[in-house]
């Protein structure tokens, strides 16, 4: 059976670092049943909010075989398709969710996300729920 690749937004992560029992994070349920990629929005948002060795050391140790996508025209394309139609519904979200989500999309990946309100209005995007196992 093949494993499906999903893109992960930065509270998977967040969730993941701040736990003590790391068997009882969403990380760890859904690595059960997926492999993981990162955009670097991600890594970004994850490196800035780094303060001490442990921290450091448990990034790289998490993070040392996934693959980072990068910003390409065609997500940058996505982005601007993503933001055109939330302004129109009034709904505009941040320039990161907005980067993840293009992300997600223009590399044809669903996205695993704590914060579903961020993103559930991005008619193209699959969100995978944080309670799926």
């Amino acid at each position: 059976m093949d494993t499906k690749t999903i893109l992960l937004d930065s509270s998977i992560l967040i969730d993941y670092f701040r736990k003590a029992n790391k068997s009882k994070s969403v990380l760890y349920k859904l690595s059960e049943k997926y492999h993981f990629c990162l955009s670097t929005i991600t890594v970004f948002e994850i490196k800035i909010g780094i303060k001490t060795e442990k921290q450091w050391n448990d990034y790289h140790i998490l993070t040392r075989n996934l693959e980072i996508l990068s910003i390409d025209e065609s997500c940058i394309d996505e982005t601007v398709n993503i933001y055109n139609a939330l302004k129109k519904q009034n709904n505009l979200i941040e320039l990161a969710d907005l980067l993840i989500a293009a992300t997600a999309i223009s590399n044809s990946l669903p996205l695993a996300t704590l914060n579903i309100k961020h993103f559930e209005n991005i008619s193209d995007l699959e969100i995978i729920p944080s309670f799926l196992p």
